[in-house]
């Protein structure tokens, strides 16, 4: 674990990691749901409730709050691995996809969890990558739901 990084259950955490060497490897919708897929199997386990996230072309913008049975990093290490298995089989290659760091943050109030969540989310339409986020195929946030 990173100097400093703290993983307290129940508090909402803001990760962002990207691919290695910044490859756009989720231009490619079929390598981005491989990614999605392990979003919600990470949130249906328990170890996460997920409140947004965002693939972008070379990186994930992700908050949830944290359960009690793992940390950041376990969580952060299972998404890459899991994610890297399978989109190397998809591309016959092999080899790390994923930066090995991380940057995490901690939401200190809670209050501010839904315009910080809806900020991220809006990182597409931000980067020009579409005009509309409904236009943008890989984010999800539960607040929708």
């Amino acid at each position: 674990m990173r100097k400093g990084r703290v993983s307290i259950p129940g508090r909402f955490y803001t990760v962002t990691t990207n691919t290695k060497s910044r490859l756009p490897l989720f231009t490619n919708l079929v390598y981005g749901r491989v990614v999605v897929r392990e979003l919600k199997a990470i949130h249906e386990s328990g170890w996460v409730n997920s409140i947004a996230w965002v693939l972008m072309p070379d990186h994930l913008h992700w908050m949830f709050q944290l359960g009690d049975s793992s940390s950041l990093s376990a969580i952060l290490k299972t998404i890459k691995a899991r994610s890297a298995l399978r989109i190397n089989r998809l591309r016959h290659s092999h080899g790390s996809l994923w930066q090995r760091a991380f940057y995490d943050h901690a939401q200190r109030v809670e209050g501010d969890v839904l315009e910080s969540a809806c900020y991220m989310v809006g990182n597409p339409v931000r980067a020009g990558l579409v005009d509309d986020l409904g236009q943008y195929p890989l984010w999800d946030g539960n607040w929708l739901w």
